[in-house]
This record gives structure tokens, C-alpha cells and sequence, in this order.
């Protein structure tokens, strides 16, 4: 049977989420994905996995990376098991086996051709930075800007990426994927006290897509430039055009919809 969860973790601790393999086939460094299949498998096999090698007992689907650093609400995962799980047993037992900074919720039963990446209709990304002068002992991690920000010419900007285009000026150079097409079907700014969020859903997303959107964004708040110097870094299609990518702390995929 196919089961989905989904999971909720804080970043900051972790080398993204994919699971990451030496030459040898072992696990290193710290990830979402190793920490939810070792409690998985701790779980339904009743054996610890101190460590994983690629071959291992259960092995889970994420909706799509993250980097390291950045959060997750609603993450979408599934994986493969033969027996009946108790949804409600499940979850309380697998988060009281989770690190503090990851949780799970809403195991549900899929169907086989159910797949948690490629069934992905939608995902809704949030990156938050604080607008403000001076630091306050609160801030945590969020990137802070000292310089004030117009929201309008923000949404300008931001309106030029709407709907279907080659993305290849905000890829980073780690984007495997040949195809740099994404479709954007909402992009909105906002500002709530010094919090300032920029929300924004698409079909997919390229490598560190995201984070460079938002540098480029800053370049032209904070030079003053023409909101249209979007759209030609977007017709550019060459990375060298865009701004720098920013910070990941601020980032959170809130949502993956089918």
C-alpha cells in the first residue's frame, strides 16, 4: 500500500532534504529525508538504522527538494508499505521518535499511481525578511533590509514573471533539470508590520529559483531601478543578469497541491 504524509521541518539544521550518499553508497550529513526514513523504519521494522546505505528497508518520496537552510509546512511525502497502519497511532509515535525540528501529520492511504513529485500540480512558496533599520533581539535568522522598500513597485516587478517562461536567468548552476520552462500562477508581496512576504505558486520550481527571484527584486528596490529591468533580466535568460541569491532562512514551501 502507498501512504503520504505530510511534514513539517525547520532547516537550518540540515543539508536539505535529499538524502545524500558517498562514494561508497553511505549516508552523510544531516538530512530531512535521512531522519524521516531512519524514524520510519525505526517505527515499522522495529530495528534502528544508525545509518543508511542506498539500500534500505523504506524509502520515502518528497514533493521536491529543499536547500539547506530552508523550512517546510507542507511538504508532501510517501512511501511504500505492505501492512495496515493506525493513521493517528502512527503520526503520535513517529514524532515522538522525530528530532524536535521535524514533525508529520494527515497519514492518509493513496493510490498506487500516486505520486508525491510527479502528481504535483502546485507549490506555494513564501520567503519572509524583515524591513527595518535596526536589528531587534528577536530576529532570528530572516534576512534583514535597513533601506525602506516601496511595496507597488515591488508587485510591478514581480508581475512581469506571471504565467509560462524560460527561467534560465534566475537557475542556479546545480539545476540538473534540462528544462528551465515554469509556469507562475500567482506572485504577491505583502508587508505586516516589519515583515515583508513575497508568496508565489507555480508548477515547478528551478534550483534556488526562488531566493534569486527575491535578490533580484532587492537589486531593484534598493538601486531604484525600473520595475521593467525584471522583465529583461527574464528575457535575458542568463543568470549573470539577475541579482544574488539571497539567504535561504526566510524560505518555506507552504503548501503542494494535486
Amino acid at each position: 500500500m502507498r501512504y503520504a504524509l505530510n511534514v513539517q521541518y525547520l532547516g537550518k539544521n540540515y543539508s536539505g532534504s535529499q538524502i545524500q550518499f558517498d562514494k561508497y553508497g553511505l549516508e552523510i550529513k544531516p538530512t530531512i529525508q535521512g531522519e524521516l526514513e531512519r524514524a520510519i523504519c525505526t517505527l515499522l521494522t522495529g530495528i534502528y538504522y544508525e545509518s543508511f546505505n542506498k539500500i534500505r528497508p523504506i524509502k520515502t518520496v518528497f514533493s521536491g527538494r529543499t536547500d539547506r537552510g530552508v523550512n517546510a509546512k507542507g511538504q508532501v511525502v510517501h512511501f511504500d508499505w505492505d501492512n495496515d497502519i493506525v493513521a493517528s497511532k502512527f503520526v503520535y509515535q513517529l514524532n515522538e521518535i522525530l528530532p524536535a525540528d521535524i514533525s508529520v501529520s494527515d497519514l492518509r492511504i493513496v493510490s498506487d499511481v500516486f505520486h508525491a513529485q510527479k502528481s504535483a500540480k502546485s507549490r506555494h512558496y513564501r520567503y519572509e525578511f524583515i524591513n527595518r533599520k535596526y536589528k531587534q533581539a528577536f530576529d532570528g535568522d530572516l534576512m534583514r533590509i535597513k533601506y525602506p522598500i516601496d511595496l507597488s513597485r515591488m508587485q510591478e516587478s514581480l508581475n512581469y514573471l506571471l504565467g509560462e517562461h524560460d527561467f534560465s536567468s534566475f537557475k542556479s548552476s546545480g539545476t540538473l533539470n534540462p528544462s528551465k520552462v515554469c509556469t507562475l500562477y500567482s506572485i504577491k508581496c505583502d508587508k505586516v508590520g516589519d515583515i515583508v512576504s513575497i508568496d508565489i505558486i507555480g508548477n515547478r520550481f528551478l534550483y534556488n529559483m526562488v531566493r534569486t527571484i527575491v535578490g533580484t527584486l532587492l537589486k531593484i528596490e534598493g538601486h531604484n531601478l525600473s520595475p521593467i529591468l525584471m522583465k529583461q533580466v527574464l528575457d535575458a535568460k542568463d543568470r549573470r543578469m539577475a541579482g544574488q541569491t539571497v539567504s535561504p532562512y526566510g524560505l518555506t514551501l507552504l503548501n503542494v497541491d494535486y
